[in-house]
């Protein structure tokens, strides 16, 4: 107790976190800063150009392409709360942040992650509901559901943010280097020096929530829909297949690279070359974007059609 008294009265406030892990080599550094670059591009371009053609055009003005625009749209906005950060931290020699600026991206990411999470699991309940009750579809999954799911999917993943963020920023820290490329949350948790016991039991509690809950409701959805699949006509399986296959796809895209962000947050990952570490910390934020798009736009023969006569200057009846 006296020791933990002693750390306490000897910690100093903190004004910046300084981002341990860049690398100082001037040639990876021109080489990260191309790649991102190109990256959010690709990722601006791509995923604007989607939600444009979901908005404008009627025929797509159904559930499951309504979920796919605010997963676009969350996906813009994860990407444009790290992507400068990281394009303008990159050139520089001595990589700081202030402490106002790291909580902000710790709520950009963590809300982004969240509700990522949150809106794949509500487009596994609607291809459920699709598959498995299709004569009740159109009557449960109303214009008003999807509103309903919509915010629920946007605000409870921020309120989760704000009381994690609302329990770590009063912390005495005893340090201010974060050995990351972005700030952390679990990061700043570990620098402090005083009881953290809240801030853990708390982000246990989030964890399951936010990640361990809509996995196992996506889980369970997908096992209702391979029984309805095996248990059905081969027009049944093409259908569950052709619908499926892409937001699957995703969800393990995403879990995985989640999945690494956690297990590297919270163990020691020297032994993992630091190069592939880097690459990793930003999967989740940087592939996703980029995956989801080409997956969806390739995959989904209505959004695949729309496309085509878009970009072939076609006049669809369905465009407003």
């Amino acid at each position: 107790m006296f020791q933990n008294m002693q750390m306490i009265l000897n910690s100093t406030q903190v004004s910046y976190f300084i981002l341990g892990a860049y690398s100082d080599n001037p040639i990876l550094k021109d080489c990260y800063f191309i790649i991102l670059l190109i990256a959010y591009i690709v990722i601006v371009i791509s995923n604007v150009f989607l939600i444009v053609l979901i908005c404008v055009n009627r025929s797509l003005h159904e559930p499951m392409y309504l979920f796919l625009c605010s997963l676009f749209v969350n996906q813009l906005y994860g990407s444009t709360g790290l992507f400068p950060f990281l394009l303008l931290q990159i050139p520089r020699d001595v990589h700081t942040v202030s402490v106002p600026l790291c909580f902000l991206q710790i709520f950009c990411v963590y809300t982004y992650a969240t509700v990522e999470f949150a809106i794949l699991s509500a487009m596994s309940y609607d291809r459920y509901l699709a598959i498995c009750h299709p004569l009740q579809y159109h009557t449960q999954m109303t214009y008003g559901r999807v509103v309903q799911f919509t915010a629920v999917t946007w605000l409870f993943p921020f309120l989760s943010v704000v009381i994690v963020i609302s329990l770590s920023s009063p912390l005495h820290l005893c340090g201010n280097i974060i050995d990351k490329i972005y700030c952390n949350n679990y990061s700043i948790v570990k620098l402090s020096c005083s009881d953290t016991t809240v801030n853990n039991i708390y982000g246990l509690m989030n964890l399951f929530i936010t990640i361990c809950v809509p996995v196992m409701l996506i889980l369970y959805t997908y096992m209702r829909i391979l029984t309805v699949c095996f248990s059905g006509s081969k027009q049944t399986r093409h259908k569950a297949v052709s619908t499926c296959t892409p937001h699957l796809a995703s969800i393990l895209n995403f879990a995985f690279g989640c999945c690494f962000e956690i297990v590297q947050s919270r163990f020691n990952m020297n032994h993992v070359p630091h190069i592939l570490r880097i690459f990793l910390s930003v999967y989740f934020i940087t592939l996703q974007p980029i995956f989801n798009p080409l997956v969806f736009g390739l995959k989904m023969s209505k959004i695949r059609l729309v496309c085509s006569n878009v970009l072939c200057g076609k006049r669809h009846l369905d465009l407003i």
